[in-house]
């Protein structure tokens, strides 16, 4: 059976514009409008009638995009998502963005033809630029902190006062050479998860009145244990002295724990460390690891509330909720 994706393939277009052109939406150019028409005649493409009607009846299936399934904080947010469906009688249906911004957009176009009552996206690679194109004719939740005053509800963690609180934390057990590991920031002015951690971070040395040292910020390309590691194995090899470590992830610290160890530097003597996410395995680490809490369930709970709120009534405004937290104290900070 011919799908959409065949139609955009052969129309050399993406799977959301097909979507525009078959339910007849503006802001598609005539020339993009004739291609998509052209291939859906010559592959003979058939609207699935019976998923058109979804709209007004319900399949008790949501779906949950997530960027990468095999990290421990997207493993715990998918289950307290679950659990929360479960709750509603609903079943939950995961997939993998991979962190592309294309991937992304396929997950809302596509959502539709797998009969998805509606959609909770975990959005890390689209950015602000691509809020028009959250104007989807079926209820969707963005999870994520890079979508903001767009045109669907939206459940982001407290970052920036989440990283604040954190180091101030390592600064009030006695850090004052603290290193920050995050992503790139972006040159463009957008809104991540990194570039809002590390507002927070120094937002905490202006009010402690430590000055900012920009060889403490490390970038890394890719939030792993691997990346952690050879960062805070740079730092004690290039000289740079520090006495503290703040970590954009636990998986993140996972690496700088094991790091630190290989590099002779005692945790919490020399270096104290601290994550974000306050995943499972953080408390079993030996020292086990301080973390910010985000509270995952009431994330979960939320988010599933809302979508069960959009699919009953779609005409209700817009709304963004901000999760609370607290900073989980363990070995790792003394």
């Amino acid at each position: 059976m011919v799908t959409i994706r065949d139609i955009a393939h052969a129309a050399g277009v993406s799977p959301m514009t097909v979507s525009n052109v078959l339910n007849k939406r503006p802001h598609v150019a005539d020339a993009t409008r004739e291609k998509v028409l052209e291939a859906i005649d010559r592959l003979d493409y058939r609207v699935n009638v019976a998923a058109r009607n979804l709209r007004r009846g319900r399949t008790h299936t949501i779906g949950l995009a997530v960027p990468e399934i095999d990290r421990p904080y997207y493993g715990q947010l998918a289950a307290a998502v679950i659990a929360e469906g479960a709750r509603h009688d609903l079943h939950v249906v995961i997939e993998q963005t991979g962190r592309e911004r294309e991937s992304e957009l396929n997950a809302l176009a596509l959502s539709r033809v797998r009969m998805y009552d509606g959609l909770i996206l975990s959005a890390v690679g689209l950015g602000g630029e691509d809020r028009d194109l959250l104007r989807v004719d079926f209820p969707v939740v963005i999870l994520g902190e890079r979508i903001f005053q767009g045109p669907v509800d939206h459940v982001a963690m407290s970052n920036v006062d989440g990283a604040r609180a954190a180091v101030a934390h390592l600064i009030e057990r006695g850090a004052r050479r603290i290193a920050v590991l995050h992503g790139p920031l972006p040159e463009n002015g957008d809104v991540d998860v990194s570039t809002l951690r590390h507002a927070g971070y120094r937002q905490a040395l202006e009010d402690a009145g430590i000055p900012y040292d920009p060889k403490l910020t490390v970038a890394l390309d890719e939030f792993t244990p691997r990346r952690g590691a050879e960062a805070v194995t740079s730092l004690v090899a290039d000289g740079i002295e520090f006495d503290g470590v703040f970590c954009v992830t636990d998986y993140v610290a996972l690496g700088v724990l094991r790091g630190l160890a290989d590099a002779g530097r005692r945790v919490p003597d020399d270096v104290k460390v601290i994550g974000f996410d306050d995943v499972e395995f953080s408390r079993h680490l030996v020292p086990s690891l301080s973390s910010v809490d985000p509270d995952h369930e009431l994330m979960a709970r939320t988010a599933v509330d809302l979508l069960i709120a959009r699919i009953a009534d779609d005409a209700h405004e817009a709304v963004e909720v901000l999760s609370p937290f607290r900073v989980v104290a363990r070995e790792s900070t003394g």
